[in-house]
């Protein structure tokens, strides 16, 4: 990493951050490739998949371009793992501290139905089921950036069990059916194995109100703060579930924890409306565009009450966390951590809310270095794609802890011109319309503001922002 930092110009960082993310390739010939789709991913351009790609880094030569990196990221077998180590490694030091792990999914709406793991299922980018990919990621984070470590597909149960599709899209046979919160372990327990700086593990509620998940989380001894749901059950601080019934002096002595009609745990919407006013407290956590971001929030300590009926002893205390903004009907949010009894307030909403940063991390790699615009439809180049979509992002992480923030770049990135008659695949025959908006989006206007919004380019089927990081370092 000091030798990435150290060179002097952003070309001569972003050959010695290729040069040693190459040697975990496994051969030395695909050190070129690999360097031209990195480079291919951070240049201008609405469209990051290989065709797009080629044309740009090498107009003179599309077709043997388009080969080269078709082979690198959908034929040849390296180690996506190896290589985001690499990748973490390199970039890590320039972070800082990790305060957080973060534990996120993400969506790709596909039509069709041969992508591997494209199945109707909850799509985030979409906010409804449907036909999409999901990907479970880590992420290591703290307040000033954050780090894709981990990245793999979800694969539904239709498709773990069907063999011939299984065959045909590539998935490894070691490769089974798991659920989200399954893999978000997976990914945790790598991470620790390798080393990397434990923080406060961060997820949402689709992870958190997986019990297994909280129970894998205390298993390993590490501190979580997750998102529940409303309806979740907790018994308040003071009461619990009802200890196991008398032994009889026959059979074997009764173990399980005991409930009664008028002896059960509450919801923790119900428990955060019957908290006293001067439970709530306003609290600002960071600056947003328009300002400190505030909301109120309180803080209790609860058992979860999650089928205890079934154990022999209650669950661990832990913190209930509450949002309630001003002017709500209803609380608005929900958390459940095990960070000490005496953690203040303001430390429990700064790391609850930290988990925004995943949300920049998705923003920045589908927006700006194309995480979805893979269109293969195989397991390793969706892989693949992705850890070089992530090494990409690793150099932009390195090059914003060098600048000072709104600093501007020295020099940057040269996008050749387009071939002559190049079309992107599927254009038609008199597309000069759709020719014009290609050139255009390799040659942002002198005048539109780094973070500007790229015009739409429909035949790509492309909805990009450009980064101001990737703006600022890779255009004229």
């Amino acid at each position: 990493m000091e030798m990435v930092m150290a060179a002097e110009t952003l070309e001569d960082r972003f050959a010695a951050y290729v040069e040693v993310l190459a040697r975990t390739l496994a051969h030395t010939d695909r050190k070129v490739p690999f360097s031209a789709y990195c480079r291919g991913l951070i240049l201008p351009g609405e469209r990051k998949s290989v065709e797009p790609m080629a044309a740009r880094l090498r107009p003179e030569q599309v077709s043997a371009a388009h080969q080269s990196l078709h082979h690198l990221v959908a034929k040849a077998a390296w180690s996506d793992e190896v290589l985001l180590a690499t990748v973490r490694e390199q970039v890590l030091p320039a972070l800082g501290p990790i305060t957080a792990w973060i534990i996120d999914d993400t969506g790709f709406p596909k039509k069709g139905k041969h992508s591997v793991g494209v199945a109707r299922q909850y799509c985030g980018e979409l906010g409804k089921p449907d036909s999409c990919q999901v990907a479970v990621s880590l992420s290591v984070a703290n307040e000033q950036a954050s780090l894709p470590i981990a990245y793999r597909l979800y694969l539904p149960q239709a498709w773990a069990d069907d063999p011939a599709r299984r065959h045909k899209a590539g998935v490894p046979e070691e490769v089974v059916f798991q659920t989200k919160p399954q893999i978000a372990l997976v990914q945790i327990r790598a991470a620790l194995a390798q080393g990397v700086p434990p923080g406060v593990v961060l997820a949402d509620a689709g992870y958190g109100a997986d019990m297994d998940f909280q129970q894998g989380l205390l298993a390993l001894d590490l501190a979580y703060a997750v998102g529940i749901l409303p309806n979740t059950s907790v018994w308040p601080l003071g009461t619990g579930p009802l200890p196991p019934k008398p032994w009889s002096g026959r059979g074997r002595p009764p173990t399980r924890l005991r409930r009664e009609p008028e002896h059960q745990p509450v919801a923790v919407e119900a428990l955060a409306r019957s908290l006293p006013a001067e439970a709530w407290q306003r609290v600002s956590w960071r600056e947003g565009t328009k300002g400190s971001l505030t909301s109120r929030f309180a803080a209790v300590r609860v058992r979860p009450g999650h089928r205890d009926y079934d154990r022999s002893e209650p669950w661990p205390e832990l913190w209930l966390l509450v949002e309630w903004p001003e002017g709500e009907t209803e609380p608005t949010r929900f958390w459940l951590g095990n960070l000490p009894a005496d953690t203040p307030l303001v430390r429990l909403v700064g790391l609850a809310k930290l988990r925004w940063r995943i949300e920049r991390d998705y923003q920045e790699l589908k927006q700006e270095l194309g995480l979805g615009h893979f269109e293969g439809r195989g397991w390793r180049g969706f892989h693949h794609h992705a850890s070089l979509c992530i090494a990409a992002y690793g150099f932009l992480v390195l090059e914003r802890a060098r600048l000072s923030p709104g600093g501007p770049a020295r020099g940057g990135f040269k996008a050749p011109g387009l071939p002559a008659g190049f079309r992107p695949r599927g254009a038609g025959a008199a597309s000069a319309a759709a020719r014009a908006a290609f050139d255009r989006q390799l040659a942002p206007s002198p005048g539109r503001a780094a973070g500007a919004a790229a015009r739409p380019l429909s035949l790509l089927r492309a909805r990009s922002t450009p980064a101001p990081i990737c703006h600022q370092l890779m255009t004229q």
